[in-house]
């Protein structure tokens, strides 16, 4: 194993996210098997749902260790499937092999600027956008390859994972009672931006991007908690689930972002662009496709740790903090703290993207 320093590569991207806190970086460089798996490498973008730690080492400790949600098994899988380790957090920094994986990924994270939001008065987890995800893959670049011929090969053999990301562009407003209507407004925006996100990693030699959509926000418990309606008809009747706020998921799923990812397949043509349909690969826990599922006995729309009311999510004692509890048997919930999915759900989602990505292109 080879191993080359790549000096001041953090100095300008921890600027950029306001983390002071730059390091020399030592990159490890394994010398080539005679294996040869389909990914050399997986590099993920996003948010909550897949951070492995960023969050917690960019100094948001205490907000992250209430309720830390039960997301590893999304990526897990995926990255044992194809014979790789479990991603490192990008922030974890110095003596890190990233060469077979990193994670870009933060809780909170949004596709827009913080800048956007705090112009509007919403307040964030964190500064850490999307765009500053970005920075640091680029900061980092020169630690996984080195030579434009290592570059094209390494980064053509990765899979790049780009997203989940944009639910918390909707999640903040939302929670501060902003209207549907201003919040639809930033649908657009945001599905652009993840959309130039994907066009910038093509033009750097990304091939493989798994693009992810939204979930079925009507029936997370937070949403249901919040938007609750004395109206029967504000309801699916087939699932209890708060129809325009799933509306909302289908439109920045559906209308725009498959319709965007559509307009890059044809740019890029050599380029395989793959949609993650999270809304739909998770329908049948919600009863929102007909597929039988009797596995989450508990339901779908009662928060597995949480503090109580009709869908055990409230905000005074939200999972982690006094006054929460924790049902001893999470394997039966699909929401695990009102705006996460258990690992139970998260690895059934997990299972359809292992199949998705091995299937022909």
């Amino acid at each position: 194993m080879g191993v080359y320093t790549c000096s001041s590569t953090m100095r300008e991207s921890m600027a950029r996210g306001d983390l002071r806190r730059p390091w020399t970086r030592t990159c490890a460089l394994p010398v080539a098997g005679s294996a040869s798996p389909r990914y050399a490498s997986i590099i993920s973008f996003g948010d909550s749902l897949a951070d492995t730690g960023n969050f917690l080492l960019s100094g948001g400790g205490g907000l992250a260790r209430r309720g830390q949600p039960h997301t590893l098994a999304i990526r897990r899988p995926p990255t044992e499937a194809f014979g790789l380790p479990m991603l490192p957090p990008y922030l974890e920094g110095l003596g890190q092999d990233f060469r077979q994986g990193v994670n870009f990924s933060v809780a909170g994270t949004m596709a827009l600027h913080a800048s956007f939001f705090q112009t509007k008065g919403i307040e964030l987890l964190t500064n850490l956008s999307l765009r500053v995800q970005f920075h640091w893959f680029e900061d980092l670049k020169p630690c996984l390859c080195h030579s434009p011929k290592d570059c094209k090969d390494y980064l053509g053999r990765s899979l790049f994972l780009v997203g989940e990301i944009g639910g918390n562009d909707y999640n903040f407003p939302f929670t501060f009672m902003r209207s549907m209507e201003e919040v639809m407004s930033y649908v657009p925006l945001v599905v652009r931006a993840i959309s130039s996100a994907v066009e910038r990693l093509i033009k750097l030699g990304a091939v493989e991007l798994l693009v992810p959509g939204n979930l079925a926000i009507g029936c997370n418990p937070i949403y249901l908690t919040l938007g609750g309606s004395p109206n029967a008809s504000d309801y699916d009747p087939r699932n209890g689930c708060l129809k325009r706020f799933n509306g909302f998921s289908e439109y920045h799923n559906y209308a725009l972002l498959k319709r965007e990812l559509g307009v890059l397949r044809k740019k890029y043509p050599g380029a395989r662009i793959l949609y993650a349909d999270y809304y739909m690969n998770l329908a049948f826990a919600w009863q929102l496709s007909p597929k039988p599922w009797v596995r989450f006995s508990n339901g779908a729309l009662q928060a597995c740790c949480g503090g109580g009311g009709p869908y055990n999510f409230n905000f005074s004692a939200f999972c982690g903090l006094p006054g929460s509890s924790v049902s001893g048997s999470p394997h039966t919930f699909v929401n695990w703290d009102g705006t996460h999915m258990t690992e139970a759900a998260y690895r059934d989602l997990a299972a359809t993207l292992i199949k998705q990505l091995m299937a022909p292109s």
